[in-house]
């Protein structure tokens, strides 16, 4: 083997690809001992060349290093193959001398019998062009395949020995196009590695050269693939196919443009090769340029004639890509080749709705002029969801200033791909909990009210603050109810039971307290099974409207019923409690005061409250501390001041 040249021999191979080195999975006990076995044997065999202390398997000996380890040099070989043996070859006062092999998995294992080394491949990949040509005049035929299918041509090729493939050929000139099992050509491998005078000679003699390996890769492909200008300038001078394509569609402009090497993209194109050539998924190689952000391919190939608009098989263009992989400077060219920006993706996404999703301001900066707004209300998603979504508040900032409708909703296709049937851009802020972006969208004019399910319930159960006063304060419904989940009682207080501050504050901005205490039972006794029943055939009624003592019953709540209670009577008048309710207030002796609290009729000046606060209405509730009201009053009616008016 050549000096610095990497063996990959067998390419069919699972692992074929892939480098291990000899000795990098031993342990250092096992070093010790294979230098002490070598060291042992050296000094036991004495005049025998070094080179026979090591016996490799036929299978494995293009993966031998050129000098077998010694004491000196057990260091780790960067050119030998995991599967290559490792032997000892001890005294003979030592057991029989084994070969250790290493699996893939990095562990060794024994074999008993030495393999004999193969004197045809020795000399080959010694350059011995003596030895091979007194074996071919001995009459020993050496066009006979191993298990592997491969001849010893393909090994003088594999081994970049031109005097042996020189040899060979004139020996047997019908083997130059013969196959391995992997359907390699020794053109094939030659070309794989860049060995140009063996890939010389073998032309010369008459190789074929779009043979194809298993994956229909010719030696052309492979030769752009390693970008070796001098052996693509040679195939294609003995007539290479220059549109070949491989398994994946993939032609050889294709492997160039994604390497972005100009002097064979230049090349490839004078020979012929096609620009629109598409592989099996519609990708053109301009397509291929804009995705991987090859901006000198790019000019090259639009100037060729290149369709800047192509589209993938899923619809998406080339502009589209560049914006998802977020190359800014391909962006500007493709639009300065008038690249349609309002090409839609397969999922109806424009190339904005993926910058601004990406957060990418440069991008987004030189889409928003050239994209059409009637064109992203048809999409049904705005790029303002998106932005939202991922939080990018700078994207969401420059669209609105670019007059986005901070009100659009998802199309009700894209609004069912979500659990929760969301539709505002308002709540996909709300949901992060990002509070910047909420008060953005609401100071622009944002509708706390379009969703399902009200955004101020996501941030009460977020226990967001700052979003349920800033959600209040522009006009969120403080009595939100969920229709797909009816209860008795509003979602608000439903949501916020579990945090008694959170309550409170509901209930301060005008909760509605009083229909918590309508029960439809009352001071009957309430159906335990109820619900049970109801969920059974619940496909086939409405779905049963929930009481608020059912709700208080639950696992999680009941510990809680008797100062959930406590708050709520703060803010209603004269209520009758139901049966479950008094029953759960008579569980706990500690909530017995809670119960007489309950009871009619309550002070005059509590009544007063709840009426002055009624008539004040949610709007105003939300604007006392500006009202001019006497300052006790204005803290009575705030429930900050304990003292009665009266």
């Amino acid at each position: 083997m050549a000096t610095g040249v990497t063996s990959t021999r067998d390419s069919g191979r699972t692992f074929g690809q892939e480098e291990f080195s000899l000795y990098s999975g031993l342990s250092e006990e096992e070093l010790i001992q294979m230098a002490v076995e070598q060291s042992l044997t050296m000094s036991s065999a004495a005049g025998q060349p070094p080179s026979s202390m090591v016996q490799t398997h036929p299978r494995a000996r293009d993966q031998l290093p050129v000098n077998p380890p010694t004491i000196q040099n057990l260091a780790p070989q960067p050119c030998a193959k995991s599967r290559s043996p490792v032997t000892s070859n001890a005294p003979t006062a030592n057991p029989p001398r084994r070969t250790l092999y290493r699996r893939y998995d990095g562990s060794l294992f024994p074999i008993s019998k030495p393999a004999e080394l193969d004197p045809i491949i020795l000399a080959i990949s010694n350059g011995d062009e003596e030895t091979l040509s007194n074996m071919i005049k001995s009459g020993k035929n050496l066009s006979v395949p191993n298990t592997q299918g491969w001849i010893p041509l393909h090994e003088a090729a594999f081994y970049n020995k031109p005097g042996c493939v020189k040899l060979l050929l004139k020996a047997y000139p019908r083997t130059v196009d013969c196959r391995t099992l992997a359907e390699e050509t020794a053109l094939y491998l030659a070309a794989r590695r860049g060995y140009v005078e063996c890939i010389t000679y073998l032309l010369e003699a008459g190789a074929e050269c779009d043979i194809t390996s298993k994956t229909k890769e010719t030696p052309l492909y492979k030769a752009c693939e390693n970008k070796n200008l001098e052996v693509v300038k040679l195939l294609l001078k003995y007539h290479a196919d220059v549109n070949h394509r491989c398994n994946r569609g993939w032609t050889v402009l294709h492997e160039a443009v994604v390497r972005s090497d100009m002097n064979i993209i230049e090349t490839l194109f004078i020979a012929g090769a096609k620009i629109e050539a598409s592989n099996a998924y519609g990708i053109t190689a301009l397509f291929v340029a804009a995705q991987s952000g090859q901006l000198e391919a790019l000019r090259f190939l639009t100037k060729c004639g290149a369709d800047v608009n192509t589209q993938a098989s899923d619809n998406a263009s080339a502009l589209y890509e560049a914006c998802k992989n977020e190359h800014e400077d391909v962006v500007a060219f493709l639009l300065s080749q008038n690249a349609d920006a309002n090409k839609g993706s397969k999922n109806g996404w424009l190339p904005l709705h993926i910058a601004a999703a990406k957060g990418n301001m440069e991008i987004v900066q030189m889409l928003i002029s050239v994209t059409s707004k009637v064109r992203v209300r048809r999409s049904g998603i705005s790029p303002l969801h998106l932005a939202a979504q991922n939080n990018q508040d700078d994207i969401i900032e420059e669209l609105i200033e670019a007059g986005y409708n901070v009100n659009a909703l998802l199309s009700p296709e894209r609004s069912r791909l979500f659990e929760d049937k969301r539709t505002s851009v308002l709540y996909f802020a709300v949901y992060n909990n990002n509070v910047e972006v909420t008060e953005m969208l609401l100071k622009a004019g944002a509708n706390p009210n379009a969703d399902l399910i009200n955004p101020l319930l996501i941030s009460i159960r977020n226990g967001c603050i700052r979003n349920i006063q800033l959600l209040i304060d522009y006009g969120a419904n403080i009595n939100a109810y969920i229709a797909t989940h009816p209860t008795s009682f509003p979602a608000t207080i439903m949501f916020s039971m579990k945090y008694l501050g959170l309550l409170k504050l509901i209930m301060d901005f005008g909760g509605d307290g009083e229909s918590c205490f309508k029960c439809e039972y009352g001071s009957r006794q309430h159906p335990e099974q109820e619900i049970r029943r109801d969920n059974i055939h619940l496909e086939h009624k409405e779905p049963k409207i929930v009481q608020f003592c059912e709700m208080v019953s639950t696992p999680g709540i009941y510990r809680w019923a008797g100062p959930i209670i406590d708050v709520l009577l703060d803010y209603v008048g004269n209520v009758k409690l139901c049966s479950k309710l008094n029953e759960h207030l008579d569980s706990y002796e500690d909530w017995e005061n809670i119960k007489v609290k309950s009871e009619p009729p309550r002070p005059l000046a509590h009544l007063c409250r709840i009426k002055v606060r009624k008539l004040l209405g949610i709007q105003r509730l939300k604007l006392i501390n500006v009202l001019p009201l006497p300052g006790r009053l204005r803290r009575f009616l705030e429930y900050n001041c304990t003292n009665d008016l009266m």
